[in-house]
């Protein structure tokens, strides 16, 4: 099918952008090498999109370094009106991005359009009105000099977004980089390319200058490793598995470039005994299987008090029994696929660790029959653990499959929610306002959900601690991510220090 014929079919306005974006301009790789994305509900090919080497990495930066002086100095309110002219751009294309979204990653098309779009416009509207409220301070220091602090942006920063949420990450990575002052090199993930790349194209529509953002789908191996160890980049973030991360730690240490690293996780999601059951059914369904499970914060392991798991779990079942899969593109579809055959497979092979490790198997467990084999698909699974040491309990599955495990007391419950190396998002389901504030006190999480789970907002901090990184995306923190401090000291009486006088 050629791409007219796609677009026609989608019915997209817009057409889909398939090469690489370098200094303001659509180009092949230089090596001319493409790689297939695919549609993950049938596995058949969407576009041949172009791979970028290390020679394209080369060629961004040589753009970014050149764009750099004019976009630092450019007035922060005139980087923030680009900025909110891109957040309006994407709203007005919103149907085109989430159609896109949805083919490309598997999103079902209802959640692409009610939360992937609106919290990209959010993201980078927030970020638009932040470029000129970023402040430095004025130091009380001895009498006779004035000591005030300057934000500067960091320059050249390479940043890396995962396959899970292309579209929403672009905006979380570049808003607040391009709102202090610096210039991007971004790689989007080589198997969900496409509305970053039309986010590129918006961001030339609203009068972003050539050079200020490149980007450069690739393989992580080449592409991603070049962006971690280029000496002309300042500063690398990523998102992605803790793996990696170690990875782009090492590649970084060449000129020692600042990172920030968003990794991991194994979200605890605690249900006590005086919890509002039917919203915290509702709200854990919600926390695991929402985009098929593929979210790092993902409440993945579900602990229930034992006074209360067999009535929450008579509730829980049927409803993960429930779930409509199929088409993402069907506005009737609750879950869509995983992304890829590859992490369909990988995600599978924990019902069989579960099973070996003497788990059960409470819903699910196996890919669906029939209309939908030929996907990407899992059935939402729920598996009950033995022990919370097992490997289902411990390490990070990434799909729609929820580690059942039990406890007595508030105490065991602490315990086994902080008893991995993950510390990203965690939850808890309580009417008890001192129990709620103490537990959130000692989870050993950068989010903690009380009553709710996965709220995100362009202002409120993201990240985690141990394995799930460091660094942080989204609000004043993200902002502090992307400058660095500089001291100035005046000398207001301008005299010469007495120790030095002649």
């Amino acid at each position: 099918m050629s791409f007219a014929d796609l677009e026609a079919k989608l019915g997209l306005t817009t057409p889909i952008r398939h090469q690489l974006f370098i200094d303001g301009r659509f180009t092949d790789a230089i090596s001319g090498e493409t790689l297939a994305t695919l549609n993950p509900h049938d596995n058949s090919v969407i576009a041949q999109v172009a791979v970028a080497g290390r020679e394209d990495v080369d060629a961004a930066v040589v753009a970014a370094q050149r764009a750099f002086p004019a976009w630092n100095r450019m007035a922060a309110a005139e980087r923030g009106r680009i900025l909110l002219r891109l957040a309006d751009l994407i709203e007005a294309h919103a149907e085109d991005l989430a159609r896109l979204e949805t083919l490309d990653t598997g999103h079902p098309l209802r959640d692409s359009r009610r939360l992937d779009v609106p919290r990209t416009a959010a993201c980078f509207r927030y970020f638009g009105g932040m470029a000129d409220k970023f402040q430095g301070e004025t130091i009380p220091v001895e009498p006779g000099f004035l000591n005030y602090t300057l934000r500067e942006p960091v320059g050249v920063v390479g940043q890396i977004v995962p396959w899970n949420f292309p579209l929403m990450f672009t905006s979380w990575k570049m808003a607040p980089a391009l709102a202090a002052g610096n210039c991007i090199v971004l790689k989007p993930a080589e198997i969900t390319p496409l509305t970053s790349l039309k986010i590129a194209e918006l961001m030339a529509q609203a009068g972003l200058p050539d050079g200020v953002v490149n980007m450069l789908p690739g393989l992580g191996s080449v592409a991603g490793q070049y962006i971690a160890e280029h000496p002309d980049i300042a500063k690398i973030a990523f998102t992605g598995s803790t793996a990696t991360g170690r990875r782009i730690v090492q590649a970084s240490s060449g000129n020692l470039k600042k990172v920030q690293l968003e990794l991991g996780g194994k979200g605890p999601n605690i249900i006590f005994e005086d919890a509002p059951l039917q919203a915290a059914v509702n709200g854990s369904a919600w926390a695991i299987f929402h985009n098929q499970g593929q979210a790092c914060i993902a409440g993945a392991r579900l602990l229930l008090h034992e006074k209360i798991a067999d009535a929450f779990l008579d509730q829980f079942l049927p409803l993960t029994r429930s779930i409509r899969l199929g088409n993402p593109l069907d506005e009737a579809t609750e879950m869509g696929p995983l992304t890829s055959m590859q992490h369909r497979e990988r995600v599978l092979s924990y019902v069989d660790t579960a099973m070996q490790e003497g788990g059960d198997i409470l819903a699910g467990g196996k890919a669906p029959a029939g209309a939908l084999a030929g996907g990407c698909y899992v059935e939402p699974t729920v598996v009950r653990a033995k022990s919370f040491r097992d490997r289902v309990a411990q390490e990070e599955v990434f799909g729609p499959f929820a580690t059942v495990l039990t406890f007595s007391t508030d105490e065991q419950a602490l315990q086994i929610a902080n008893g991995t190396d993950y510390g990203l998002g965690s939850g808890l389901w309580t009417q008890n306002l001192s129990r709620a504030h103490r537990v959130a006190r000692d989870l050993n999480a950068g989010m903690v959900w009380v009553n709710s789970y996965k709220r995100v907002n362009p202002g409120s901090p993201f990240g985690g601690v141990g394995k799930s990184g460091y660094g942080r995306e989204m609000g004043f923190d993200a902002m502090h991510e992307y400058t660095q401090v500089k001291s100035v000291w005046v000398n207001v009486d301008a005299e010469i220090p007495p120790h030095f006088q002649r």
